[in-house]
Formats: C-alpha cells, sequence, structure tokens
C-alpha cells in the first residue's frame, strides 16, 4: 500500500469513528490533528475519496455530504438507534445505518405520495415492525450520474 492510499484509509476510517462519535462528519482540520498530518494532505484524500464514489463532498467544498449511509445533513429518512438520531440519504441508506450501527433500531420517514408519516423497525437485523414499498426511481447503474438527486 502506498502511503496516499494509506492516508485514504486512515482517513476514511477516522470520518466514520467520529460521524458515529458525534453525530456529525468532521471537517478537514479535525481529521488532520487527529492523524497528526496537514489539512491540505486532508482535503486531497477527501477529494481522492469522492472521485472513487466512497463519499460524497459538498459542491466545491472539502467538507462531508454523504458518508455512505450516513447523511451530513437532515433529510426524509431519520434514523432512531439506542436514542441517538442519525440520517439516511435515502431508505437504503437509512436500513444501512441501522445495520452498521448494531442491527436495532427506527427509521422514520413520510409517503412522498399521502404525506403520512411512516416508520420501520428492525430489531437483530430483521424487520419487527413496518411496511411499505420501496421505489427507486433511478436504475442503480445511474446513482453516481447525480448522487445528490438520486
Amino acid at each position: 500500500m502506498d502511503s496516499e492510499q494509506a492516508l485514504d484509509t486512515a482517513v476514511r476510517l477516522e470520518l466514520y469513528r467520529f460521524f458515529i462519535d458525534q453525530g456529525r462528519p468532521p471537517v478537514p482540520a479535525e481529521v488532520a490533528q487527529t492523524l497528526a498530518t496537514d489539512q491540505a494532505s486532508v482535503e486531497d484524500s477527501l477529494r481522492r475519496l469522492a472521485q472513487a464514489h466512497v463519499l460524497v463532498l459538498a459542491p466545491g467544498t472539502p467538507y462531508t455530504w454523504m458518508a455512505p449511509p450516513l447523511s451530513a445533513i437532515p433529510t426524509p429518512y431519520q434514523v432512531e438507534i439506542g436514542g441517538r438520531r442519525f440520517f439516511g440519504n435515502c431508505i437504503w441508506d437509512a436500513l444501512g445505518v441501522v445495520a452498521m450501527l448494531g442491527g436495532t433500531g427506527t427509521v422514520t420517514t413520510w409517503c412522498p405520495d399521502c404525506h403520512e408519516q411512516m416508520s420501520v423497525t428492525v430489531a437483530e437485523n430483521r424487520l419487527a415492525s413496518g411496511e411499505g414499498v420501496v421505489h427507486f426511481a433511478v436504475p442503480a447503474a445511474h446513482w453516481w450520474d447525480d448522487i445528490g438527486f438520486t
């Protein structure tokens, strides 16, 4: 593994560790401080990770918008796990947050047609309550064409 790859791995791991611990993604300076490196190197790493579709940066910035399955901004896909709240980028990601953080939690969203609130509860990686239909308007092969829309 070359030094860029090693830094990218360290940045990625720190980004997720911090995001889960703090409920928000770190800014590059926070990652740089933890990894004892310079901010410019962290920003370059974040751009490489974004180019590789590992994460999504807010347009024109080095700040994390999406670290799939986590969203840095509020979305209609709220995830509650152990009294903590996270947001998923879509229903698929929201369920991924539950899986990533232990397999027990609740996802709440709203029906895009009738606007009725909907919840799905997962316990020990199994559906415990809730129902609905998941509709993907964009085929998976094209999600990264415009990931912010998808």
